[in-house]
C-alpha cells in the first residue's frame, strides 16, 4: 500500500510491469477510491455551476458529464472536477485529499441561487476497468455497450455475482449490484468506471477480478497506472497541476474549457492568456538517462547550469522499458528534443499524446 492523491491505495499487487501490461495489453481493474462525491440539487444548480466552473454546464443533457477547473479570481487552479448531470441532480466529483476545502469553496459561491450542497463522499465508492479488453468484460457484465456512449456519458446497470450453493442440490445464490457506468478513455481506449455504494465495493471487486483475470488480465496498483499516465500525456492534479498553476501552463486550455459559455470565476486572467498568446513556462513530458527515478521538485538546468524548470512526477514504464516524467520549463526551452540536466542524468523534452 501507499499514499497516492491523499488516500491509502495500492502501489502495486506484485509485479508493476504485469500490472503496466494489464492496462495496455488486455485489461487492468483499479481502486479509484481517491474521490469526493458532491451532490447539487435546487433550480438554480445549472446557473450556478455554469457560473464558477470552466467548462460548459448548461448544455449537458441527463447521462451526460464533463471534466472542468474550479478557479481563484486570479486564474490559478483550485480543484480538477468532473460534472454529471443526472434527471433531478448534478453529481461533482473531485479529490478526497481537498474535500473539506472544496465543499467550504463552493458553498462560498452560494448566494442568492436556490442550489442545495451535499457532500456524499462517505457513499460512494469507485472502481474501473481500462485495456482493450474493458469493452467486452462491461458488456459481458452489464450489457452495457460503451462504444454507443460518448466519453463521460453513464448509465444505470446492474452486475450479479453467483455464489456456490450452499447445501448440495441448492441453486447459487446470486448477489446484484446496482452501480452507474461511467465511460473513460484513458489513452483513447474506452474503459468504464463503476460508482456503487461504498457496502457493494467488495462484492463489486470480487465481480470484477474474476471477469478481468478470466480475459488475461487482473488488478493493477498506482506504481503501474502513474507510468501509464505519465506514457499517456495525462497530467494528474495535485501532482502536475494545482494552486501554483494557471490552465494554459498545465496544458489544459483546450480540455477542461469552453471559450462560448460566458462568464465564470477566473475567466478574466484565462482570457487574457489565451489574447496574449503565451505563457512564461509550461507544461511538458521528459525522458530521463539512465535508470533513477526523480523525485518532485527535482531542478532542471540548461547546458549553462541555469535552472529553468523543476520536474513534477516520474516513473518507470515498461513498453519500451524506460523512466518518463512531467515538469514545467521556461518557455525558451520547452521545445521537444531539447535536453536539460538534473542531478542524475540528462532530461529530454519528448511529445507525448
Amino acid at each position: 500500500m501507499g499514499l497516492w492523491f491523499g488516500c491509502a491505495l495500492p502501489d502495486d499487487f506484485g509485479d508493476p510491469a504485469a500490472e503496466y501490461r494489464f492496462a495496455n495489453q488486455s485489461v487492468a481493474l483499479e481502486d479509484k477510491n481517491y474521490r469526493t462525491f458532491l451532490n447539487f440539487t435546487g433550480p438554480d444548480r445549472v446557473r450556478y455551476l455554469n457560473a464558477i466552473l470552466t467548462n460548459n454546464i448548461k448544455d449537458l443533457a441527463a447521462g451526460q458529464g464533463t471534466v472542468s477547473l474550479l478557479l481563484n479570481p486570479q486564474g490559478h487552479i483550485l480543484a480538477e472536477m468532473e460534472t454529471y448531470a443526472l434527471t433531478d441532480h448534478h453529481l461533482c466529483i473531485s479529490y478526497a485529499m481537498i474535500r473539506e476545502q472544496l465543499v467550504e469553496w463552493m458553498d462560498k459561491y452560494i448566494i442568492m441561487d436556490d442550489v442545495a450542497l451535499a457532500d456524499e463522499t462517505e457513499r460512494w465508492g469507485t472502481l474501473a476497468l481500462e485495456g482493450p479488453k474493458a469493452v467486452a468484460i462491461v458488456k459481458e457484465l452489464a450489457g452495457v455497450d460503451l462504444h454507443q456512449l460518448k466519453e463521460l456519458s453513464s448509465v444505470d446497470a446492474r452486475l450479479l455475482l453467483a455464489h456456490p450453493a450452499s447445501e448440495e442440490g441448492s441453486p447459487p445464490a446470486v448477489s446484484q449490484v446496482p452501480c452507474r457506468v461511467v465511460k473513460r478513455s484513458p489513452g483513447g481506449v474506452a474503459g468504464a468506471e463503476f460508482a456503487v455504494e461504498r457496502y457493494h465495493l467488495h462484492t463489486l471487486w470480487q465481480i470484477l477480478l474474476e471477469a478481468a483475470r478470466k480475459h488475461g488480465g487482473g488488478p493493477a496498483g498506482y506504481t503501474a497506472l502513474s507510468g501509464q499516465r505519465l506514457a499517456q500525456g495525462v497530467p494528474w492534479f495535485g501532482y502536475d497541476f494545482g494552486e501554483k498553476q494557471i490552465p494554459h501552463e498545465a496544458g489544459l486550455e483546450n480540455s477542461h474549457i469552453s471559450y462560448t459559455k460566458g462568464c465564470y470565476t477566473g475567466q478574466e486572467i484565462v482570457e487574457r492568456v489565451r489574447s496574449r498568446g503565451h505563457v512564461n513556462r509550461r507544461r511538458v513530458s521528459l525522458h530521463f538517462s539512465g535508470d533513477d527515478i526523480p523525485e518532485p521538485g527535482v531542478p532542471l538546468t540548461a547546458g549553462d547550469g541555469k535552472e529553468v524548470g523543476s520536474v513534477t512526477r516520474a516513473a518507470r514504464v515498461w513498453d519500451p522499458p524506460r523512466i518518463i516524467g512531467m515538469g514545467y520549463v521556461r518557455k525558451d526551452a520547452e521545445a521537444p528534443g531539447t535536453d536539460l540536466y538534473w542531478s542524475g542524468g540528462t532530461a529530454t523534452i519528448i511529445r507525448l499524446p
